[in-house]
């Protein structure tokens, strides 16, 4: 669902894909190539939104502010499963992992990666490349060439996912048996620990 607010209307460019379940309000813009998956609330009515072009939010993240800030998301910002993004902004091509909470006035450098459940408290700064865990965060090393290689191949399946979800997603009534044909999807993509297994 797409809501105007107070008169700011969401602004979201045509390749991206916003799930019917989620829900967008005011000022809200979304570039090319995002993906926002089900249950995602995306709430501009106190400040200003932006996801840069390639940005994922997916299911049931959500990102909100204190009134009278506006946060970015920068280009291939890619955030999991459950997350919380409040009033931070997040640099280009970085992992926010399942379930974590990034708090106002955090500021989360390029290419860093926060590990899934992570805690990141107001006005702490993640510089770029680093490797952050913890509950509060704490960062433990910087993120290597191989991981954010890793990272940006995941993130590039989910800016392919805005075309397929256009082409092929509709709402249908489900099966009553499993096709004798079915065949289960490609691996397409690995595990950090299974890419990284000598």
């Amino acid at each position: 669902m797409i809501y105007s607010f107070k008169g700011y209307t969401p602004v979201i460019h045509e390749s991206s894909f916003v799930h019917p379940l989620a829900a967008i309000t005011g000022n809200v813009i979304i570039g090319k190539n995002c993906y926002i998956g089900p249950g995602a609330a995306i709430r501009g009515d106190w400040g200003q939104i932006i996801l840069e072009d390639g940005v994922n939010v997916q299911e049931n993240c959500t990102v909100h502010m204190f009134p009278g800030k506006s946060i970015v998301l920068k280009e291939s910002a890619h955030v999991g499963h459950g997350a919380i993004i409040h009033g931070a902004n997040l640099g280009r091509n970085c992992l926010i992992g399942m379930n974590s909470v990034i708090m106002d006035d955090a500021q989360i450098g390029d290419e860093s990666i926060i590990g899934a459940m992570c805690f990141v408290p107001a006005e702490m700064n993640i510089p770029p490349r680093s490797l952050v865990v913890g509950n509060p965060a704490k960062i433990i090393k910087q993120v290597s060439d191989e991981m954010i290689a890793w990272k940006t191949k995941g993130t590039q399946l989910y800016q392919q996912l805005p075309k397929e979800c256009h082409d092929t997603l509709k709402a249908v009534e489900p099966l009553r048996e499993v096709p004798s044909q079915m065949k289960v999807q490609d691996d397409v993509y690995k595990t950090l620990r299974e890419t990284f297994k000598k």
